[in-house]
């Protein structure tokens, strides 16, 4: 006979499985320092990609007025202000990343538990029916 109840919290398991739950089983299997070390590494080497084509487009852009200032400026000043900029950007992208990966892997990591606890359900059920 078959138990609504069970089907039900089947059908469950496998949506989630096919959903989030491909995800949510990707993190649940690093450990969080493992987890966060990597995303914010990451974000780091992104962020300096970025950084590195936005000053590229900023000094393209003002092309003419770089050239023409490039005798007048300090050059160590110039390249100072450069890595200071360049440390607060990947500085505050690296905490944000933090924060919101921090946040998913926490999220994951219940979603998991959840899941495992209907999983023993599911395997109850099946000890009782035999």
């Amino acid at each position: 006979m078959v138990r609504e109840d069970k089907v039900i919290l089947m059908t469950k398991l496998a949506s989630y499985e096919n959903n989030e739950g491909k995800r949510n089983m990707a993190i649940g299997n690093f450990f969080r320092g493992d987890y966060l070390s990597w995303q914010v590494l990451k974000s780091i080497i992104c962020a300096t990609i970025a950084y590195v084509i936005l000053m590229g487009v900023a000094i393209v852009y003002n092309f003419e007025e770089f050239m023409l200032d490039i005798y007048k400026t300090d050059l160590l000043e110039f390249g100072k202000d450069l890595l200071v900029r360049y440390a607060v950007f990947v500085g505050a992208y690296g905490v944000l990343t933090y924060v919101i990966y921090s946040y998913r892997y926490g999220k994951a990591r219940k979603s998991l538990r959840i899941y495992y606890q209907n999983l023993k359900k599911v395997s109850a059920m099946n000890r009782k029916e035999e």
